[in-house]
């Protein structure tokens, strides 16, 4: 059937359910935007871990995203009390707010009769009601494909391992079609076999396996080892099916809502020459001691490498609240005497926040020192800008060993395992990627990989196809 009979039809809804956290809520809006534009009706439906602000932290952003796409609504399901959850790691307070609010996702879903329910793979758990209630789900896989592979095959590495991870040291872990990988860059969530977050994770794979398929955010020309190799079957355990796997990214945010900060840093950038300045920002969690921002300081003032570096408060020294800290750091305090003063002619240090996506996407920025969040890859790689790799946290080490043995697109920093990031390090390696005919190779792959992603997102490209070819079937079904 063509487009214009297709967009007569009366709209079926489509529910997407993000995990809470900003960067696969931003993913998910994306998707929808995407879907609501092949004529179905999209929810997505918002849950917030306990500590959150809630509406009042993300309701004016989701009020502009309705606003400017009708066809797309919000509901916030009710927040939640969580029991105690013995687990240093986010992501088990992430998978059990969903465990807690599936019965208010199970209503919302009884009384809207979605045609699809597209959930985040933190919110496994809702694959279960789903089936009872007769709705097809698929899972969106918010990283990419090389950590797909090791997901699926985490169930097999239970039963071949029975040591920690974080017991092995640098004895290599083998998944296929990824790069091999020392115990000590696995996932943080599951370097503790006895932690409730390594048994989250591995009871994730079996709902994978049985959903309806997998959307992944990645292209397929940018993973094609480990995309072919989850299809063949290779990496999910025996006596689990392989669903269909969707490559349909890379899906990352169109703008970012422009402020005072924002409009700061790029007038900054517009004063600087072309493919001059390093660009250091580590995510919405990244945080660093007082004592590595001065390291960091001491090796950007070594470099001397034009920089603009978004600088966050020190995590707190309470566990319960690591992701947590004043709203905006004291630069005095946290930086060497008089640094700012001496780089104030090739550098600009901001608070806490800097509009990445157009950061990375202007014509000054030549490198991004970046802590290998999958959408930061995903804005990196669609701004043909190589990476230097600082992994701090979730699957990140995975990622930087992806990036810099399997894609060649980002080098990493030494170090980064260790409690400081010394400033020799980060001096060298900054200026090697800057100067050096191996920074300019980086380069070189990292703009081939932005030709890719671009082409794989234009009308009739591999992602683009894909995920049209989808959309369409639901409406049809």
């Amino acid at each position: 059937m063509d487009r214009a009979a297709i967009t007569t039809m009366p709209r079926k809804l489509v529910v997407l359910y993000p995990s809470p956290g900003m960067g696969h809520l931003v993913s998910m809006i994306e998707l929808g935007k995407i879907i609501a534009a092949r004529g179905l009706a999209v929810t997505i439906v918002v849950i917030d871990l306990p500590h959150n602000t809630g509406a009042s932290a993300t309701g004016p952003f989701l009020a502009g995203v309705s606003a400017a796409n009708p066809t797309i609504s919000f509901h916030r399901l009710p927040q939640v009390d969580l029991p105690p959850v013995k687990s240093s790691h986010l992501e088990t307070l992430t998978f059990e707010v969903a465990r807690v609010s599936n019965p208010h996702l199970r209503d919302f879903l009884a009384a809207t009769s979605p045609a699809v329910l597209v959930a985040d793979f933190f919110c496994n758990v809702a694959r279960g009601f789903a089936s009872e209630l007769g709705i097809p789900i698929y899972f969106f896989f918010t990283s990419g494909a090389e950590v797909l592979a090791l997901y699926l095959h985490l169930p097999v590495l239970h039963a071949q391992i029975t040591a920690n991870f974080q017991d092995m040291g640098d004895e290599l872990v083998h998944v296929p079609g990824i790069p091999s990988f020392p115990a000590t860059d696995s996932m943080r969530p599951i370097m503790d076999r006895d932690d409730i977050a390594y048994t989250k994770f591995v009871s994730v794979c079996s709902d994978l396996c049985l959903s309806q398929g997998i959307l992944v955010n990645t292209f397929r020309s940018l993973e094609p080892r480990a995309v072919e190799t989850i299809l063949a079957g290779l990496c999910s355990p025996s006596g689990l099916p392989t669903p269909p796997v969707y490559c349909i990214g890379p899906l990352i945010k169109m703008q970012e809502v422009g402020t005072k900060c924002g409009d700061e840093c790029i007038a900054w950038l517009d004063a600087q020459p072309k493919d001059s300045v390093v660009f250091l920002c580590f995510g919405s969690l990244g945080r660093f001691s007082a004592k590595q921002i001065k390291e960091v300081a001491a090796g950007l003032e070594a470099s001397r490498q034009r920089f603009l570096w978004v600088i966050k408060s020190p995590p707190s020294d309470d566990p319960t609240k690591k992701f947590d800290g004043p709203s905006e750091p004291d630069l005095d305090a946290l930086l060497p005497e008089g640094f700012l003063d001496r780089t104030k002619e090739t550098g600009l240090v901001v608070k806490s926040w800097a509009p990445q996506r157009d950061v990375l996407m202007h014509t000054a920025v030549a490198l991004f020192v970046t802590h290998c969040g999958w959408n930061s890859v995903l804005e990196s790689v669609m701004a043909g800008v190589p990476m230097l790799a600082w992994p701090l946290y979730a699957e990140q080490r995975v990622n930087k060993v992806f990036l810099e043995k399997e894609l060649g697109l980002a080098l990493a920093i030494e170090g980064y395992d260790k409690e400081v990031v010394e400033a020799e390090e980060m001096a060298a390696k900054v200026k090697w990627m800057m100067d050096s005919d191996g920074g300019r190779v980086i380069r070189e792959r990292t703009q081939a990989a932005m030709r890719q992603a671009n082409e794989a997102m234009r009308e009739g490209g591999e992602s683009e196809a894909t995920l049209a070819s989808l959309v369409d079937a639901w409406v049809l079904a």
